[in-house]
């Protein structure tokens, strides 16, 4: 029997941002711990917690798999382990909001490049001015900081195309459950050698487990429903609503606020997210055309 995404009860719209406010959250979460603990400690911890519990869940069978299936999968454990540690190191250096802000530039590209329709390009150029007015506070933009969000950026779109490939590939959550476990286990030695004793900590090891279920685990299971029925250039100019949310997120988790003129960049980020929504539902459009794998959610 064929599932109707679109009889969800919150709607493919309002499953994206219950994954992107889940996302934040957990984001802020961990943000607050990089005094005891190293930014690619907690990346790892995420990982190991998303790839248990989607380990558990899918249960993947990796018999009779062909070469370019393991390329593929391994492509994308590779772009989530970068993704997740270029916007965790960001963060560490710069605010919240304008580190996710910067990392958009990623999916936002792929949007530019996926449009089908002139309209769609007013709310990238809207989103876009966005991210330039970020530029005139300089004080706030650490090189590497920035840097590492461009990183993060890239890898979120080598992501989005990744998901695709392993989507046709692997069913259901199979290929999203291999790649977070090659994804943290290549995190590995780097998250044992920067964490120190911290890392065993009772405390840290159940928030990283909070930040493992709020980063990843229930925004890709909103995924799984919501991209059904969701065209991708659509999905990814609504993920520009990512830097609103974080920047809420970063005042109520972490009292970090942001400038007037920072807020009227996240908020043509938000206009432009708004009018990609009205614009979303094309006449046509069969649900499910689009589907990929879950989990192209910002880290």
């Amino acid at each position: 029997m064929t599932t109707r995404p679109s009889r969800s009860l919150l709607g493919p719209v309002g499953l994206v941002l219950v994954g992107i406010l889940s996302v934040q959250v957990g984001a802020a979460i961990a943000k607050g711990l990089f005094g005891e603990i190293s930014p690619t400690a907690m990346v790892w911890l995420r990982l190991v917690t998303s790839s248990l519990v989607l380990a558990a869940v899918a249960r993947p069978r990796l018999s009779g798999r062909t070469r370019q299936d393991w390329l593929v999968v391994l492509g994308f454990g590779a772009s989530l382990a970068t993704m997740n540690w270029g916007i965790y190191q960001a963060f560490s250096r710069i605010p919240l909001g304008i580190a996710v802000t910067i990392e958009f530039i990623g999916p936002l590209t792929l949007a530019v490049l996926g449009s089908r329709h002139a309209r769609d390009l007013v709310w990238v150029l809207l989103a876009g001015v966005g991210v330039v007015l970020l530029g005139f506070h300089p004080a706030d933009l650490d090189p590497v900081g920035v840097a590492c969000a461009l990183l993060a950026g890239t890898a979120w779109a080598a992501y989005i195309l990744l998901s695709a490939s392993t989507g046709r590939r692997w069913a259901g959550f199979d290929g999203l459950a291999v790649a977070s476990i090659v994804a943290a286990i290549g995190m590995t030695l780097p998250a044992l050698l920067s964490a120190g004793s911290g890392l065993w900590d009772g405390r840290v090891l159940l928030i990283g487990a909070l930040v493992g279920l709020l980063s990843s685990v229930i925004p890709y299971s909103c995924e799984l429903v919501a991209l059904r029925s969701l065209r991708p250039a659509v999905f990814g100019i609504l993920m520009s609503l990512e830097p609103a949310a974080a920047a809420l997120a970063a005042i109520v988790v972490l009292s970090e606020h942001l400038s007037v003129l920072q807020w009227l960049a996240i908020a043509c980020v938000v206009a432009a997210s708004i009018g990609a929504t009205r614009s979303g539902a094309t006449p046509g459009e069969r649900p499910g055309e689009h589907a990929h794998q879950p989990g192209t959610l910002a880290p």
